[in-house]
C-alpha cells in the first residue's frame, strides 16, 4: 500500500520544501525539494520505498554539500548596489545657504535636504559663503562636514 501511494507524499514533500524555501531563501529546503525529485524519480522506476528514502536522503546530503555554499556565495554576491542612509550623502554636492564655519552653518543637498554643515578640519578656509558649492566629505551625527568646491578659473 505505501509503495503504490508514494508518489504522492514525494509530491506533498516537494511542495512543502518548495513552499518553505520560498520564505527563507537558505537554499537547504531547495536541496531538500531536489532530493524529493529524486526520490519520486527512483519510485517511478520501482524502486522500493526504503530504497527511495536513501536515495532521497543521499542526494540532499550531496547537493546542499556541493551545490549550496557556491548559490549562497553569488546570492549574497549581488547584494543591491545603491548607497543608502550615510552612505548615499558621502559625496554629496551642495550650496550653502547659512555661510558655513568651522563651528557651524547650514548646506542644501543636491537631494534638497537641508543639513547643519561645518567645515572638515582639512580645509584651510575659514568660513564658506551664501551660495558657494560644498562637497559632503563626512557625517557626524545630525551634522554634514563640508570641504569647498573650487571654482575652476578660466584660462588666459
Amino acid at each position: 500500500m505505501l509503495t503504490q501511494y508514494a508518489w504522492i507524499v514525494w509530491l506533498v514533500l516537494i511542495l512543502v520544501f518548495a513552499t518553505i524555501e520560498i520564505f527563507t531563501l537558505e537554499m537547504t529546503f531547495l536541496m531538500l525539494a531536489l532530493g524529493s525529485v529524486a526520490g519520486l524519480l527512483s519510485g517511478l522506476f520501482g524502486i522500493p520505498w526504503w530504497a527511495q528514502f536513501i536515495v532521497a536522503a543521499v542526494v540532499s546530503i550531496a547537493l546542499i554539500l556541493t551545490l549550496r555554499p557556491p548559490l549562497l556565495r553569488m546570492l549574497r554576491q549581488r547584494g543591491d548596489p545603491a548607497r543608502s542612509n550615510i552612505d548615499a550623502l558621502i559625496g554629496a554636492e551642495g550650496s550653502v545657504v547659512r555661510t558655513v564655519t568651522a563651528s557651524g552653518g547650514q548646506v542644501r543637498l543636491r537631494n534638497g535636504d537641508i543639513w547643519t554643515a561645518r567645515l572638515s578640519p582639512i580645509t584651510e578656509q575659514s568660513d564658506v559663503a551664501v551660495g558657494d558649492r560644498v562637497l559632503v566629505t563626512g557625517i557626524d551625527g545630525a551634522t554634514a562636514v563640508v570641504v569647498p568646491i573650487e571654482r575652476a578659473t578660466p584660462n588666459p
